[in-house]
């Protein structure tokens, strides 16, 4: 894998659990400058005013947090908006029709102070086999800007980075077979909304560190064994594209984030699930890697609903 040339992380120490902004560099967490704020949220809010700073950063002369450890590098995105059905490969191994690029994209949401986790942090599906819990690894895009109907042309300019994103998905509570109406027959929140089914991280990496978000190696194995190899050269709306769609629907905040899709590779069309105690590893050249290891709760009411 391709390593990051640095990236903006959040972490705590033993003496304190308060998020703090920090820069990574070689697996080495270094404290951020001190007229830096204190979160990566509050960074992104002052994109603009900081972005010289940032340009020009000398890792080298900051100082290193030997205990530190990582959070998500996010506490909270405004708005977490995720592109479904956006990779050719992907939607191949699903079995549906091939994409059509000049079809807006779909977009669906995650509620991100209860989805949103770090790298390391442990994610607890249901006891019971029911729920399918499914793996996705994805480019997510992070907004710089306070935007609103922007083209592709200029989105890019209003990017402040990328992280690597595992959209988990609950594929056996995504159908209802007790809707009230068609519309009502899937289930978006529990498919995709649990808590812990937003894994971020290790960092946000500056977009211009990265030359072509259209063309980034990514992958994810499950206790070690790869499951998804692909390139976001697959990505049937590119990003740019994506920002601009997302800005024509919603006015876009600075450290919102927009998970791009997944490639081909998941669960479902094996009927691979993940289960307590697995370790998942997803990670894209030039960004990094996020791992984070499954782990249960019996809470009674997440069960299946309908065939998957």
């Amino acid at each position: 894998m391709t390593e990051p040339t640095w990236s903006l992380v959040q972490y705590t120490t033993p003496s304190s659990q308060h998020p703090r902004s920090g820069i990574m560099f070689s697996d080495i967490v270094f404290a951020a400058p001190a007229h830096w704020p204190s979160t990566v949220l509050g960074i992104l809010r002052e994109w603009r005013a900081l972005e010289v700073g940032l340009r020009s950063l000398a890792v080298h002369e900051l100082r290193p947090v030997p205990d530190a450890q990582l959070t998500a590098p996010l506490t909270y995105p405004p708005k977490v908006l995720c592109a479904g059905a956006n990779y050719y490969d992907h939607a191949a191994e699903m079995g549906t029709a091939a994409p059509d690029p000049a079809d807006p994209p779909y977009f669906f949401t995650k509620p991100p102070t209860t989805t949103v986790v770090g790298p390391g942090a442990a994610v607890e599906i249901p006891v019971s086999g029911d729920a399918q819990v499914d793996w996705e690894v994805e480019l997510a895009v992070v907004i710089a800007d306070r935007i609103r109907d922007v083209t592709p042309d200029n989105a890019l300019a209003h990017v402040a980075g990328y992280t690597v994103a595992n959209d988990l998905s609950a594929r056996g509570l995504f159908p209802r077979t007790d809707a009230v109406a068609a519309p009502f027959a899937w289930d978006w929140l529990a498919h995709k909304g649990l808590d812990g089914f937003c894994p971020l991280g290790p960092g946000i990496v500056p977009a211009w560190l990265i030359d072509h978000p259209g063309a980034l190696p990514l992958r994810l194995r499950v206790n070690g064994v790869e499951k998804q190899n692909s390139s976001t050269d697959q990505l049937v709306t590119s990003v740019p594209a994506l920002v601009a769609a997302a800005s024509h629907m919603v006015t876009l905040e600075p450290g919102d984030v927009i998970l791009t899709g997944t490639p081909a590779g998941v669960g479902m069309p094996r009927h691979e699930f993940l289960s307590p105690g697995d370790v998942v590893e997803a990670e894209i050249d030039g960004i990094g890697l996020l791992h984070n290891t499954i782990t249960t709760h019996s809470r009674p009411h997440l069960t299946s609903r309908g065939a998957s």
